[in-house]
Formats: structure tokens, C-alpha cells, sequence
């Protein structure tokens, strides 16, 4: 539903507040529900970059994973996207939830500071899949990532220069009669 006269659409995300009114999402004025919809945005100088990962209660955390890997790590969009990721989908206990690409070493190390960790498959779809794509203002460039997480591909736009249609002269035979 769309609020007439305002462009907005009404969703259902208000029903993720606690009853209780201890809790740090109780329902009260001035407060927002934990939600996840996406998507984000971030850029610096002429890069502008539009990404959104699904997953729930991992939404935050896999953004949040794809930004360090962009801004700290140096990778591309797509080996941001494919990098192993972790994530957490409650909001108490020592476990979380590892892709197999996450090394021994760093699996052990959690696992020695208390973590119960849940081994999931190599590209596990609990960690999100998601869609990025990048203009660069500077170049006219677009660039675009797509998760093996989940369906999707990244499939370029041809240039308009394919879209026309070629001139084709027809040359009239010159034969004898």
C-alpha cells in the first residue's frame, strides 16, 4: 500500500518492537524496530556503489562485512561479495555461524575465546546473498557483482551504439540484358 499523496509504502516492520518493557526494543515513542530492509549506498570521490545483501537478522552484519572488504581490504565488488563471511542470528550465546572458507586457524582462535562456532558450507546462503553495482560519475562507467550466495548475475547493458540498426545499401546488379 502506498500512502496517497505522499509516495511512501506502508510495511509491516513496526511488529519487530518487544512487549516488555525492560527490553532495549520495547515499544515506546521515539523508537525505531531492529529491521533489515535494504539497500545502502556508500561513495567517495567519483565511485558511487549501491549494494543490498538479504538474509534477516544477517543483513547488518553481512553489509557490514562487504564495506570492510571494499574500504579495508582493497577487493573488487565481486571478490567482496564471494569472501567468506560469518554471522550471528540471535542475540545471545557464544555461537556463530562460519563459512568452511574461514581458515582452521581462525576458526580455532574464535573457538579459544569461547565461541561455539557452526560450520556451514562454502558459499552458505545464511550469509546473505546480495547485488552490487557501481557508477563512476568520472568515466560514465558501470560496474556490477552478483553473490554466489543466491541467484542473480551481474549482465551488462549493451551500449546504445548496438542498439542501432545497421544501413545496408543494396547495390542493383549492373548485368547485360
Amino acid at each position: 500500500m502506498v500512502v496517497e499523496g505522499f509516495g511512501f509504502h506502508l510495511q509491516n516492520r513496526g511488529a519487530m518492537f518487544e512487549m516488555d518493557a525492560a527490553h532495549p526494543n520495547a515499544l515506546a515513542g521515539r523508537k525505531r524496530p531492529f529491521h533489515t530492509i535494504i539497500p545502502a549506498f556508500m561513495e567517495k570521490g567519483s565511485t558511487h556503489i549501491g549494494f543490498g545483501i538479504m538474509g534477516g537478522l544477517n543483513q547488518a552484519q553481512a553489509h557490514a562485512q562487504f564495506v570492510s572488504n571494499i574500504v579495508d581490504h582493497d577487493m573488487n565488488i565481486q571478490a567482496a561479495l564471494e569472501a567468506p563471511r560469518f554471522t550471528k542470528l540471535n542475540f545471545g550465546g557464544c555461537d556463530v555461524m562460519v563459512e568452511a572458507r574461514v581458515t582452521a586457524d581462525v576458526r580455532a582462535e574464535l573457538t579459544e575465546m569461547g565461541h561455539r562456532i557452526e560450520l556451514q558450507g562454502d558459499f552458505s546462503s545464511w550469509m546473505g546473498g546480495g547485488q552490487v553495482v557501481i557508477h563512476d560519475s568520472a568515466t560514465g562507467v558501470n560496474y556490477a557483482a552478483s553473490s554466489p550466495r543466491k541467484d542473480g548475475a551481474a549482465v551488462p547493458e549493451a551500449p546504445a551504439y548496438f542498439a542501432m540498426k545497421p544501413k545496408v545499401s543494396a547495390r542493383k546488379s549492373e548485368g547485360k540484358k
